[in-house]
């Protein structure tokens, strides 16, 4: 079988500039123009935004609304660093730091939210072991 894997997901944002921001100065994503909106790009892993003025089809049977997303995002280095940087950015963490499993197996993990309300979460793994 060919190899599968996540190319973007999609989040629904009501306020661009405010998304922008926080995902391009919080998150570190490059915000790319589509159509008639935008979607941040993480390197090769991208996320597609419904927001105003846009009209994307097909959409799922039941469309996430603003702030009815859950994500979580790999930070390289490591959790103390994360905590940190979230604050100077005037994030509140919403619990953290925690020992979460994720895809890369066992990782300590923080969770704040964006500016519509979806959960996002921070995850830190051990240089050590593989992932």
């Amino acid at each position: 079988m060919p190899t599968v894997r996540l190319d973007h997901c999609v989040i629904h944002v009501s306020d661009w500039n405010k998304s922008n921001a926080f995902y391009c100065d919080v998150m570190g994503a490059e915000a790319i123009p589509v159509r008639d909106g935008w979607a941040y790009r993480f390197g090769d892993v991208q996320l597609n935004c419904h927001g105003p003025n846009v009209n994307a089809t097909p959409v799922a049977t039941i469309p996430v609304m603003p702030g009815g997303s859950d994500l979580c995002f790999v930070w390289s280095g490591n959790i103390e660093d994360a905590v940190t940087h979230l604050r100077e950015h005037n994030v509140e963490i919403e619990v953290g730091p925690v020992t979460r499993f994720g895809a890369g197996n066992e990782g300590r993990s923080v969770y704040f939210r964006d500016p519509d309300g979806s959960l996002l979460e921070f995850i830190c793994y051990d240089r050590e072991s593989p992932q």
